[in-house]
């Protein structure tokens, strides 16, 4: 079965205030303060020299587990919401995989659900590894982009990006067990960021049903109810919209875990990744807790995984 066997977390040393970003951003003051008070984001992480390598070689130094099993990866994926993350011809994760010496494995890129392709990285490691049938194979997937050009620092009216890195390593193991995973594309916003503002007010009218859709689907798959969900991880969209979808859910708000949204910012398909390391470190999860993450990628997929911890 599909586990996290270990998952580790890099925050860059820089935390920007939003109000600071404003000039960059064009935001207008009384859009900064919508930021603030409403969607509950105050601060964004950035890696201030490094780049996407860095974030990733970062990550990878923090993930103790892999050391001494460097032999066992047979996949390297970058799970990423963007399709172009260097220029031409740099190839960060090629270069990661050499720095730490795993030629051996299989090294690729998911990008097809943008924000929610961390997700699918997982079931699709989960996938590949099941039909290997090597019990002590496993993959490590990175998640966390830079916010290297101004159209990706910033979701308008929505949410504002952050450089948090996260590697995850997948196995087959009793940690964290993967038991179910829901996902669903809204092709008729497939234009994202440069949708109509008349389907832009759609998508953000169809958005929380959307969401809570893939959520039951996951929670009934894995064969809980939403009332036995301990815990929530959510990508850090905004705190609204959350409280909006756990309401339609029928998930107690407490749940939901929103600690890192005012001081990360959304990085990217690192969210839940991310808030899963903190909740670790906490104490929010408990041997036997059920946990979901959730994702949305503009394009649009919705997806939700149901995990065993």
């Amino acid at each position: 079965m599909t586990a996290l066997e270990a998952v580790s977390a890099y925050h860059p040393p820089q935390r920007v205030p939003i109000a600071s970003l404003a000039g960059e951003l064009g935001l207008s003051d009384t859009q900064v303060r919508m930021f603030h008070r409403y969607y509950g984001l105050a601060e964004v992480l950035r890696e201030p020299t490094g780049t996407i390598t860095d974030l990733m070689l970062n990550a990878a130094a923090k993930l103790t587990d892999l050391r001494g099993r460097e032999h066992q990866v047979k996949y390297v994926v970058q799970a990423r919401t963007l399709q172009a993350i260097a220029p031409y011809p740099e190839d960060p994760l090629h270069d990661v995989v050499d720095a730490l010496g795993l030629r051996h494995a299989q090294a690729f890129a998911v990008t097809q659900h943008a924000c929610a392709s961390g997700l699918l990285a997982v079931e699709l490691c989960g996938r590949l590894l099941a039909e290997d049938g090597d019990p002590d194979a496993v993959a490590l997937i990175f998640v966390g982009e830079k916010a290297f050009t101004p159209s990706a620092r910033m979701i308008p009216g929505t949410a504002l990006m952050g450089e948090g890195c996260a590697a995850v390593l997948i196995g087959s193991g009793d940690r964290d067990r993967m038991l179910s995973y829901a996902s669903a594309t809204h092709g008729e916003f497939n234009a994202g960021l440069s949708l109509s503002a008349e389907m832009s007010m759609e998508f953000q009218q169809r958005y929380p049903d959307a969401l809570t859709e893939v959520i039951l689907a996951a929670v009934a798959r894995a064969g809980i109810t939403a009332a036995d969900l301990a815990l929530v991880l959510p990508h850090n969209v905004n705190r609204v919209s959350w409280v909006r979808v756990a309401r339609k859910a029928g998930i107690p708000v407490d749940r939901l875990f929103l600690d890192n949204m005012p001081v990360t910012g959304h990085c990217f398909c690192a969210d839940s990744f991310l808030n899963y390391v903190s909740a670790r470190e906490k104490g929010r999860l408990k041997p036997g807790d059920h946990y979901l993450m959730a994702a949305v990628g503009l394009g649009s997929t919705f997806s939700a995984m149901v995990f065993e911890h």
